[in-house]
């Protein structure tokens, strides 16, 4: 079995796709799915199907969607298959569970390269870091699970996941920076303050990132711009950067403002 959920949804068995069609069928297949090896209570399912709203007919219309989904991955087992659709999406204590071990699933992949590019920046290994860190974000193909219909289970699992990928990418920016790659990182950094023009970490990289270009008007043109994004004056980290990139800009270091474990040195 295949499950990616870092984009629409793909769940393949042999190749062949057990993603249905109707919309809350394929919300318990995706909630199994980001649970996979795990059992899913069946008052959770609902949850995530109806919220606060479960039917009577709630259990026994849950039964059918996990007959559906039974039936979907009977239909992708080989003739003659030792394992049935029932032992591979099994009734598990008060719930379910899709038993079937992932030979791929990009979500724990993401989590082993955010876990090795996090701790190569802990080790001043910024080279590794951010190749760790970038083959994480390449997993990306999307918004999580961004065709599937959510319910408040979903959606906390997805932002969750989403809030993942934004410190992954805050960290790649800060290896790249340690490895000098400042010009380069400036487009992707204005990029994202454009989309979150009131994200201070976002803005600081940025300022850093201009500075370091031989910039710094329009670094600190990106302060004055935070500024009128927040209504107010920014935190005291950015008011202390500002005067930095105007007294002694030379000194700044990336790991003043984003620290790791040891302190990466200062590229410049």
């Amino acid at each position: 079995m295949e499950i990616n959920v870092l984009g629409p949804v793909s769940v393949r068995l042999r190749n062949c796709s057990i993603v249905p069609t109707a919309g809350k069928p394929r919300q318990v297949l995706a909630l199994l799915a980001l649970r996979c090896g795990r059992a899913v209570s069946a008052s959770t399912l609902m949850s995530e199907i109806w919220g606060d709203a479960v039917p009577r007919s709630g259990p026994t219309t849950l039964q059918t969607y996990v007959l559906q989904l039974r039936r979907r991955i009977e239909g992708s087992l080989p003739a003659g298959s030792n394992r049935t659709a029932k032992e591979l999406l099994a009734r598990s204590y008060n719930g379910y569970q899709l038993v079937a071990a992932p030979r791929s699933f990009d979500l724990a992949e993401f989590d082993r390269l955010a876990a090795s590019g996090s701790a190569a920046l802990a080790k001043c290994d910024a080279e590794s870091a951010s190749r760790y860190l970038g083959q994480a974000l390449d997993l990306w193909r999307g918004p999580v699970l961004v065709d599937v219909p959510m319910g408040r289970v979903l959606a906390a699992a997805a932002a969750t996941i989403e809030d993942a990928r934004a410190r992954v990418l805050e960290q790649r920016i800060v290896a790249d920076l340690h490895l000098g790659r400042h010009a380069a990182l400036i487009p992707e950094l204005r990029k994202l303050v454009a989309a979150h023009p009131a994200d201070e970490n976002t803005c600081a990289l940025l300022m850093i990132a201009l500075q370091r270009s031989g910039a710094l008007p329009r670094a600190l043109q990106v302060f004055e711009d935070l500024g009128r994004a927040l209504g107010g004056e920014p935190s005291a980290c950015l008011q202390r950067l500002r005067q930095e990139l105007l007294e002694d800009p030379a000194r700044i270091e990336v790991s003043t403002y984003f620290p790791v474990e040891c302190g990466l040195p200062q590229t410049v």
